[in-house]
């Protein structure tokens, strides 16, 4: 079908260029001459025409297979990117932690509170205490264990 209309279009265009030729010349002077020139013109603005729709067919051919090429090494390098992901670096949104102020010196003595000093404000440690006596691991004949 489409062959058919680039038949129609060829053939109407020779005509409407073989018509405006004899036109410019009047029907009693026309020669063969004329009607040659005519013939010529017609099927060179056909191939003109012709050249001119195969070179934008050759171009677009050309520019997608451009675009086919980009879109190609773009996915290639999304690829690559993808298969080695580098870290990310990210900014924090708040300040960072404040540093830690010095700890109150440590209580020295016994874990228990004197009568008369002042009451310390760490608890005692339970695992500073020695949870068996010196005794323990000996039986009653003083023999050890």
């Amino acid at each position: 079908m489409r062959v058919a209309f680039l038949v129609y279009g060829v053939l109407y265009v020779v005509i409407e260029v073989v018509g405006y030729q004899l036109e410019q010349v009047s029907w009693p002077e026309l020669t063969a001459l004329d009607v040659a020139t005519a013939l010529t013109n017609a099927f060179l603005t056909v191939a003109v025409l012709v050249a001119v729709f195969v070179g934008v067919d050759l171009a677009g051919h050309r520019w997608r297979r451009h675009l086919r090429a980009v879109a190609q090494e773009r996915a290639r390098l999304a690829l690559e990117e993808w298969a080695a992901p580098e870290p990310l670096t990210v900014q924090a949104w708040r300040p960072g932690p404040l540093a830690l102020t010095a700890a109150p010196p440590r209580p020295t003595g016994s874990a228990r509170p004197r009568a008369g000093a002042a009451q310390d404000s760490y608890a005692p440690n339970a695992y500073a205490r020695q949870a068996w006596s010196e005794d323990a691991a000996r039986d009653a004949s003083g023999r050890l264990l």
